[in-house]
């Protein structure tokens, strides 16, 4: 019993530490976050943090990839939902979780922890790593069902996902620091989906 009580303390203090400094990261930055208000927001000690993060950047490492896993997760359960209205049309389903990916990187989280912040504090391989992690899976996924159901011509599919996949993080990206964000989302949004159109069949 004691054991699973400070197990579950070791839990509640890491859970604390990661929501009070997705709070701060998101709505100050990382650079004008400090630590010791990280810590006095999520009322542990100073101790705590470094028991559980070697230092800053390995809390903002752990939180971004918190905000990126549950993007992801969102969105799969979006396109779920749409793909059981459209159950015959993968191609759809490919251009509006493109366009659905582009209104996720105007959000607050996700926009300043993952797109602007993360590649300055981390460096650009991070958010590399969050596409091969999150996104390859799915594009190929949409893009094979595209090919069966003679939408788009076949293709190899693991290049085509992989220069997809590059179109749609530097569309993320710009859209992200863009000085407005909305005009970007929309302008992004157009070019994406004429560039889309060039695979499909005619």
């Amino acid at each position: 019993m004691a054991v699973t009580r400070r197990a579950q303390h070791v839990a509640d203090t890491r859970a604390a530490l990661l929501a009070a400094a997705r709070e701060l990261f998101a709505t100050r930055g990382y650079a004008q976050t400090g630590t010791e208000e990280i810590v006095a927001q999520a009322r542990v000690t100073r101790g705590a943090l470094y028991h559980h993060f070697k230092d800053k950047a390995d809390l903002f490492r752990a939180v971004m990839e918190t905000v990126a896993a549950e993007a992801a997760q969102a969105l799969v359960a979006h396109e779920m939902s749409h793909a059981q209205d459209h159950p015959s049309e993968p191609w759809d389903q490919l251009r509006h979780g493109f366009q659905s990916f582009l209104d996720v990187c105007t959000t607050g989280d996700f926009q300043r922890i993952v797109l602007v912040d993360g590649p300055a504090v981390l460096g650009p391989g991070s958010w590399d790593a969050l596409v091969d992690e999150h996104g390859h899976g799915l594009l190929a996924a949409w893009l094979r069902q595209a090919m069966d159901n003679g939408e788009i011509d076949e293709l190899p599919v693991p290049p085509l996902a992989r220069l997809l996949a590059s179109l749609i993080s530097e569309a993320s990206l710009y859209t992200a620091r863009a000085a407005d964000p909305a005009v970007a989302r929309r302008e992004v949004g157009e070019v994406v989906d004429r560039v889309l159109a060039g695979l499909r069949k005619s």
